[in-house]
């Protein structure tokens, strides 16, 4: 094989890889990335086994073949070289020798053979959506999702492909995440699937502004195409739980706030909360909120902002990391809470239909 590409175009591409490819794995062919040459591109794919990321990168290939070589140090050693075009060119035993100027280096790379094979989708569900569209749905949600491995199903997103609307959900138990969309989309691409947390970062990375993506979806195996990026995942299998039950379906009473001040507020407010004591007290009394925290081993804290309240007086506390992260994710100026007493849920919507955050509260004496 024998190659010519611009340093920013492998260096770009080897980065992306980096996420899915580890040195930390008993299968040495697992470091590797795949390099593969067709017309005149070339094709760079990494996996653990779990995830796998291909990308394909124009060049100019001088003589075709496959082969495969240290990612880190492929990474590193390009980084490294001055600008401009880097020559490759492998032998029969799978060694590459890399030029770029006056820079020559020479790395040991094994055959093509000895790498997993990567996913084919052929008989799979497919969507189409704007890259905009599902990087705004995780955004809102994965935040939520569970670190507990043993409640796997619950070490993702779900995502509801139902009647004309995309749901994504996350959940870690104390606090629930939904958002969604209108798409149209045919009858026969109806399906819902766990996304694990690892496929959520990655796909949060490669996703733009601009552009779509492709989704293709066959029993436990996914892939999304953004741009010259594919990234194949598998599914998580089991049953998500039946989110719907947990979300309130009414509330006596609702204060709406501009986000950003009540996001400054909480985080000024929780300065003095500590690991034993967690939480911010939310006081609701006529036209006015206050929030406060307090630790025996640190101090207390509390401040009072003018709201229009006429509703009954109300004490209730939440985690206050719980709280931030959707007002942290969230575009809205304001935000609504609904709240019904201090054992019930509270429940974080947006004057625009399609989010809802159900948060659990806190008990304090």
């Amino acid at each position: 094989m024998q190659i010519s590409i611009a340093k920013d175009k492998i260096l770009d591409a080897l980065q992306h890889l980096q996420a899915v490819i580890t040195t930390k794995n008993t299968l040495p062919i697992l470091g590797n990335v795949l390099i593969e040459t067709k017309d005149n591109e070339i094709i760079l794919s990494g996996t653990d086994l779990q995830v796998s990321l291909t990308s394909r990168v124009e060049a100019d290939v001088k003589k075709a073949g496959a082969t495969t070589i240290p990612a880190r140090r492929l990474f590193t050693i390009c980084r490294e070289l001055p600008p401009g075009e880097i020559q490759l060119d492998v032998d029969s035993k799978d060694a590459c020798t890399i030029r770029s100027g006056q820079s020559y280096f020479k790395i040991l790379g094994l055959p093509k053979t000895d790498f997993p094979a990567l996913p084919t989708l052929n008989n799979a569900r497919s969507i189409t959506l704007q890259q905009a569209a599902l990087k705004d749905l995780l955004r809102k949600t994965a935040y939520a999702i569970s670190t507990d491995e043993t409640r796997y199903v619950l070490n993702g997103v779900f995502v509801n492909v139902r009647e004309k609307t995309i749901t994504v959900v996350a959940t870690d138990g104390r606090r629930l995440a939904l958002a969604e969309i209108e798409q149209e989309f045919p009858k026969s691409a109806e399906c819902d699937f766990i996304l694990p947390t690892k496929s959520v970062n990655e796909l949060q990375r490669l996703l733009k502004d601009i552009g779509e993506v492709k989704i293709l979806i066959e029993d436990n195996q996914a892939s999304f195409e953004v741009n010259n990026i594919t990234l194949y995942t598998k599914l998580t299998e089991g049953n998500y739980p039946n989110y719907r039950q947990v979300i309130p379906t009414d509330s006596h009473e609702r204060i709406t706030i501009e986000r950003e001040a009540l996001n400054d507020m909480v985080r000024r407010v929780s300065i003095m909360t500590s690991e034993k004591a967690a939480s911010v007290k939310f006081q609701l009394e006529k036209d006015s909120l206050t929030l406060s925290s307090s630790s025996p081993d640190v101090g207390e804290a509390k401040e009072t902002m003018p709201i229009k309240y006429s509703g009954k007086n109300l004490t209730i506390a939440f985690n206050p990391e719980y709280l931030q992260d959707p007002l942290r994710n969230l575009t809205s100026d304001e935000v609504h809470i609904d709240l019904m007493d201090e054992l019930s849920p509270g429940v974080i919507r947006t004057n625009t239909p399609g989010f809802l955050y159900v948060i659990m509260p806190m008990r304090v004496a």
